[in-house]
């Protein structure tokens, strides 16, 4: 054990996991964030440091796998249509974060006499940058903030142009900058990307509907396709971690963001490898050297001030011309000024051609440092006023804490309907409330009862994996509708999700007796679903909305309810408008948030969307009908008759909305005045 540096393995991991328990508590306790102290921590044990650990294979290994999980993650949770939206602003930044520091390290390297390769690669190493500090805004709930979606888009164009000259750079000092070399650099891009996007997506789909069990075979698929990515990246003359972002995109829309699968890979990154990386930061820092070299510290420090003040001049640029608030500033400069993975790559290359000394190898080390302290701690301070300055906003009805209960009978159909209230959770520190209702006769109401609560616990394991609180209840009722409506009622819940199997006992009945009776006796939005196949490959939401929906009290909250659930799966909004003006609820969606990508189209009559459009549906669509309770303003036989026929159409999944009926509903999505459950004849909006 006193050797040093450690060689045991299974000490080397203890103490790495010591590391991480002891640093970031002991940061906190500084209020300093915990990612400043693992990097820290590679100092002081490094080989530089104390030399008690060696930064040795095992150490890199376990480092660049926390790297590409930190690029990956950013892929994963990225707002793909807040990034379409914004596409241009993260083009923008992304080419101004790059130019400043670029022409200023540029010019420091000619102003030191570097040779013209050697101060170019070391303006592109100044002009990358890397997400470190992008896990704290995620954990704040900032992943979809308009200014985190833009830097992190904007750090695609920074590391691809950095790597992009380091390539070139490379390839001139050894004398291949020949045509074949740029055909070969910008082909291999092409198709690399064009495979991935393409082939990637198709996989996911496969595998997600036919091999998936929301297990342990769900996160190596991830992670195959994370890695074996990452290493294509290689063979096609690029860095891994373009590789890792690139596959984070194509499976952003399979991976729901409050699934038990991203709960699973955020814990093993955040946990592990993560930390891994951080702390193999850290054990590049050599002290002794800028001890005895002060010339390094000139260097270093004109470094530090260029890539500071280049990334917050970029940062401030940006935010003038998109107005963003000076805390969005302040975060997009904490979020690009941290270098690591980029800027180590450029500058080793440059170490090994010569076009670096061991005193710009340090002086780079030191900005590393530096950055990956300052950056962690101006996103830690600013990501939360952002934060509580969103929570600060005015009050509306459909921003109230939801409270969702799924009343469970069939277990094969429990973790679909789970899923899709994680999604219309959303983060909301509500729990979930499944419940199970036993009809019986007394004498055997207890061994029923018993059997319902070991069904309703493989709910609790399965929410687990997602960290959302569950909130198990049970009932014991002659009617099972009426069981429903009494635990509606002593939880104050807001949501019912509950299923439907496509069967019905009569004709005369829309759903059964229990969901009729359950939508005749109740004013609560009620989501009544069909899901065939899982929510997650849904690429497109087909929205049915009957005349006169926008008069209703809960059609704000039923719009908001629908676009929650097409931004968390990343599917498409196709809006469907019977007999009504689509020019209304054009602006209705574009004053409800999220952002989403929508169409609308208008019909005729109903009989146009049963000849016209049910036929046209695809297999992988999800059909939600903004529906409407007999005898309100939006009812038509047409809507009782359309469970059935959806039930026998193409897409093996539908959900039927019943929007809330009360009356202290926000109303500014509506343009006329609200009817509350005023009987209309049935001959209203007769074909």
């Amino acid at each position: 054990m006193l050797n040093q540096p450690v060689t045991d393995p299974v000490l080397i991991f203890a103490m790495a996991m010591a590391i991480f328990l002891l640093a970031p508590l002991l940061m906190n306790r500084l209020k300093i964030p915990g990612i400043i102290g693992l990097i820290f921590a590679g100092v002081i044990v490094g080989p530089n440091g104390l030399g008690v650990l060696d930064r040795d294979p095992t150490i890199i290994l376990l480092g660049t796998v926390g790297l590409l999980y930190i690029i990956f993650i950013a892929g994963l949770e990225i707002d793909l249509d807040g990034f379409k939206k914004y596409r241009n602003r993260s083009i923008s930044f992304g080419l101004i974060s790059f130019s400043i520091p670029f022409i200023l390290g540029t010019l420091l390297g000619l102003w030191l006499n570097y040779t013209l390769a050697g101060a170019i690669l070391l303006g592109s190493l100044l002009g990358s940058h890397t997400l470190l500090a992008y896990p704290i805004a995620s954990r704040l709930g900032l992943a979809k903030n308009k200014a985190v979606t833009t830097t992190v888009g904007g750090t695609i164009m920074t590391d691809t142009l950095a790597l992009l000259i380091l390539a070139v750079v490379a390839g001139s000092t050894q004398g291949e900058l020949s045509f074949s070399f740029w055909m070969t650099l910008v082909v291999s891009l092409a198709v690399y990307v064009t495979l991935v996007l393409l082939l990637i997506p198709r996989m996911a789909k496969t595998f997600f509907r036919t091999m998936s069990n929301e297990g342990s075979i769900d996160f190596i698929f991830v992670m195959t396709v994370l890695f074996v990515t990452a290493y294509f990246a290689t063979i096609a003359g690029l860095e891994p971690i373009i590789g890792a972002f690139l596959a984070g995109l194509a499976l952003n829309r399979y991976i729901l963001e409050h699934g038990p699968l991203m709960n699973r890979i955020k814990f093993v990154g955040n946990a592990i490898f993560i930390p891994f990386f951080l702390l193999s930061v850290g054990m590049l820092m050599d002290i002794g050297v800028l001890l005895n070299d002060p010339s390094a510290w000139v260097l270093a420090i004109l470094i530090v001030l260029f890539v500071n003040g280049g990334k917050f001049l970029a940062a401030w640029m940006s935010g003038k011309m998109y107005h963003y608030s000076s805390d969005e500033v302040k975060l997009m400069f904490g979020l690009s000024a941290p270098q690591a993975a980029a800027t180590l790559a450029a500058t080793l290359v440059g170490y090994e051609l010569g076009l670096f000394n061991q005193g710009t190898v340090n002086g780079v080390i030191i900005m590393i440092l530096v950055t990956c302290m300052v950056g962690p701690y101006m996103v830690e301070k600013y990501a939360r006023k952002v934060a509580y300055n969103e929570d600060q906003q005015p009050y509306e009805p459909t921003n109230a804490p939801q409270r969702i209960l799924i009343p469970l009978s069939n277990p094969h159909t429990m973790e679909s309907l789970l899923d899709l209230s994680f999604v219309l959770k959303g983060n909301a520190t509500e729990p979930i409330y499944p419940l199970s209702v036993v009809q019986g006769e007394q004498k055997n109401a207890a061994a029923r009862v018993a059997e319902a609560e070991k069904m309703l616990g493989h709910t609790v394991t399965y929410a687990a994996g997602a960290e959302v609180p569950i909130h198990l209840l049970t009932r014991v009722d002659h009617n099972i509708a009426t069981g429903i409506i009494r635990a509606i009622e002593e939880t104050r819940i807001t949501k019912v999700v509950i299923g439907w199997n496509g069967k019905l006992s009569t004709p005369q009945q829309m759903f059964g007796g229990i969901l009729d009776q359950l939508l005749e006796r109740t004013d609560q939005m009620i989501l009544v679903s069909k899901l065939g196949h899982p929510i997650n490959t849904t690429k497109r939401i087909v929205l049915i909305i009957p005349p006169g929906s926008d008069h209703k009290s809960g059609f704000y909250n039923a719009v908001t309810t629908v676009k929650r659930l097409a931004n968390q799966i990343g599917a498409t909004l196709h809006v469907l408008v019977i007999k009504d003006e689509s020019t209304g609820y054009e602006q209705t969606f574009k004053e409800v948030k999220p952002d989403v990508s929508i169409t609308f189209i208008p019909l005729a009559d109903w009989n146009q969307l049963h000849n016209d459009h049910l036929s046209q549906l695809k297999k992988d669509d999800l059909v939600v009908v903004l529906s409407a309770r007999r005898g309100t303003i939006a009812w038509h036989p047409h809507l009782e008759r359309l469970p059935r026929v959806l039930a026998k159409a193409k897409p093996e999944s539908f959900i039927m909305i019943y929007p809330p009926e009360t009356e202290d509903v926000d109303q500014r999505g509506s343009r006329g005045t609200h009817v509350p459950k005023t009987f209309l004849p049935d001959h209203e909006y007769e074909d």
